[in-house]
């Protein structure tokens, strides 16, 4: 399968069509971003790892029943996906609190939350992704009611796979953001599900092993990547 057109180059993806017009091919960069891209730096062998992270994930939640995009790695930076109809909306499940909600409510940082606290963000940098409700998706358009609903009840159901998985090898998933699309009708989780986009903390020492290490500035962040993929006994290959 070869790239043809590259059609969209996000902080550290691009998506290229293919000679099959309902696949295309996912390329993870080297580059690294955060605070809406503020910060930025490219981190040698990133975007090998994320590729081979996001195709062991997905292959995971796909044998638990969930729909995904991923459809086989190529390579070590490559991935073939199914062509979707994305949602502009980021859903976050937090199962501790950290980062920007305790800012927003001046929360304990590192918090166990009660329950999986569940919200939707418009996938929107220039923004700084601002939270949304249903009542905001349901007004613009964003979205159908029933893809709230089924979105909502997939994210839910991945944080019950994921934490599992993740605390099996010593891990907490103290949260992550995953994005959907629609393909003839039908939801599928896009995009991907790597350390860029989720937080992972050690469950003795509560270490960050994930992109808060970039944000800030602890340095060893491929390392920790690397890390959490030999703990979840991936096979990463080096470039």
């Amino acid at each position: 399968m070869n790239k043809i057109d590259e059609i969209t180059a996000g902080k550290a993806k691009s998506l290229f069509t293919t000679d099959n017009s309902d696949q295309l091919i996912m390329h993870f960069r080297d580059d690294t971003s955060a605070f809406d891209g503020k910060k930025k730096e490219a981190l040698l062998g990133k975007g090998s790892v994320n590729n081979q992270f996001n195709a062991f994930i997905m292959d995971h939640l796909e044998a638990k029943g969930i729909a995904t995009h991923h459809i086989e790695i190529l390579n070590s930076t490559d991935s073939l996906v199914r062509k979707l109809e994305m949602f502009p909306i980021e859903c976050v499940v937090r199962n501790r609190a950290t980062g920007s909600i305790c800012r927003r409510l001046g929360t304990e940082d590192g918090l166990i939350l009660q329950a999986p606290l569940f919200e939707f963000f418009l996938k929107d940098d220039d923004l700084g992704d601002p939270l949304i409700t249903e009542e905001h998706i349901l007004s613009f358009g964003w979205a159908a009611a029933e893809n709230i609903i089924e979105m909502k009840e997939i994210t839910l159901k991945i944080n019950e796979i994921l934490s599992k998985l993740f605390l099996n090898s010593n891990l907490i998933l103290v949260d992550f953001k995953v994005e959907f699309g629609l393909s003839d009708g039908k939801l599928f989780l896009a995009d991907e599900f790597t350390p860029d986009g989720c937080r992972l903390w050690d469950t003795e020492t509560l270490a960050k092993m994930d992109k808060d290490r970039f944000r800030q500035g602890l340095g060893d962040v491929v390392e920790s990547y690397h890390q959490v993929a030999d703990r979840l006994g991936m096979n990463i290959k080096l470039d």
